[in-house]
């Protein structure tokens, strides 16, 4: 649930912006808590010294003095988002880096950038000691509003994305909505991608609250799911709505389409295929694409794309278990649908507009 935030629970810090919020992530031994709002990343040193932490690492792909700082040993390694860089070298690289400096287990990983960095440092401390404890702050729209919530971590193969990872909670996680003012006006509106998709799992009618709102609503959403299904045995699956096409647009595009646009033509895929299969009627269909155009978001298949390598990502997609298989609206809401018939697949992504 999320809850405003005042200035004196921020240990007496005056708020420089609105009054942040606060998403409980319970999750029992294992629960955290997600702040969100402007000036959010002045938490940071307060719960690094809570860990009890003699050394910590900052791997960040902001510039120096983004964040505070820390009241304990600190080396600070540089990253770069971009999926390019979200690779199994890249963890190798960090885990190295971690083992040179004499990090223990007992201190602690802070990973600041957007999705890429929070995916690859989450798996590197996974990995590091056989777990080591990490605090994330997410700079980007989409980080803020999916990747750094819910302790999935993973990296990209050639054969398809998220294809290596693990589970990781974070200790804490600080979506910092200043970082935002920064952004580039299309990474701005990539990350509506994931709010887009929000508004047929659970959080419809988003586009109309403030920024600081919409992102609450969907890390409230996330939480909510993730506190019941922490590790995709069933429920959990819902979050992957568009992502199916997504992933595999991404692969396609060579990553030339971003994560959130992707999403976003999978989003409206998702409601042509529901829409064939009888899943849901013409409107329900439609305003799949209303939502995702009042975003902003592209809603058409790239050009120069084939269908059929589309399919061949697809069938290596996570959810996929010896068929295609989609995350897609019906008369009780999202749920994961098992054995869609390819040649309806295809006609489907035919019927697609496609970009000139």
């Amino acid at each position: 649930m999320s809850e405003p935030l005042t200035a004196a629970q921020e240990g007496g810090r005056p708020a420089a912006g609105p009054p942040a919020h606060r998403v409980e992530v319970d999750l029992g031994d294992r629960a955290y808590t997600v702040h969100i709002g402007h000036g959010v990343r002045a938490l940071l040193p307060d719960l690094v010294a809570a860990t009890g932490a003699r050394r910590a690492v900052v791997v960040s792909a902001r510039p120096d003095g983004a964040l505070p700082d820390l009241p304990v040993e600190t080396l600070r390694l540089p990253a770069q988002d971009g999926e390019t860089n979200k690779t199994l070298a890249t963890v190798a690289d960090l885990c190295g880096a971690f083992a040179r400096f004499g990090l223990t287990r007992g201190d602690v990983i802070v990973s600041c950038g957007g999705g890429t960095t929070t995916d690859a440092v989450g798996l590197a401390a996974s990995l590091y000691h056989r777990g080591t404890p990490v605090i994330h702050l997410p700079t980007t729209l989409l980080a803020q509003v999916d990747a750094s919530i819910g302790g999935k971590t993973g990296v990209n193969l050639p054969e398809g994305k998220n294809l290596v990872g693990a589970y990781w909670q974070p200790l804490a996680v600080l979506c910092d909505t200043e970082f935002l003012r920064t952004l580039p006006e299309r990474e701005r509106v990539n990350g509506f991608g994931e709010l887009a998709r929000c508004h047929f799992i659970g959080a419809p009618g988003l586009s109309g609250l403030p920024l600081d709102e919409q992102i609450a609503a969907s890390v409230g959403l996330k939480a909510s799911v993730v506190t019941r299904d922490e590790r995709d045995q069933g429920l959990r699956h819902v979050l992957n709505y568009g992502h199916t096409l997504g992933h595999a647009l991404e692969k396609a595009t060579d990553y030339g389409l971003r994560h959130g646009e992707a999403v976003a033509i999978g989003t409206v895929f998702a409601g042509r295929l529901a829409g064939a299969l009888g899943r849901i009627g013409a409107a329900r269909v439609a305003e799949h694409h209303d939502v995702v155009a009042g975003y902003g978001l592209p809603t058409a298949l790239p050009a120069g794309v084939a269908h059929e390598e589309l399919l061949w990502y697809m069938r290596r997609d996570k959810k996929a278990e010896g068929a295609l298989a989609f995350v897609l609206d019906g008369p009780d809401g999202a749920e994961l649908v098992h054995g869609v018939p390819e040649p309806l697949v295809l006609s489907t992504l035919e019927a697609m507009p496609a970009d000139a």
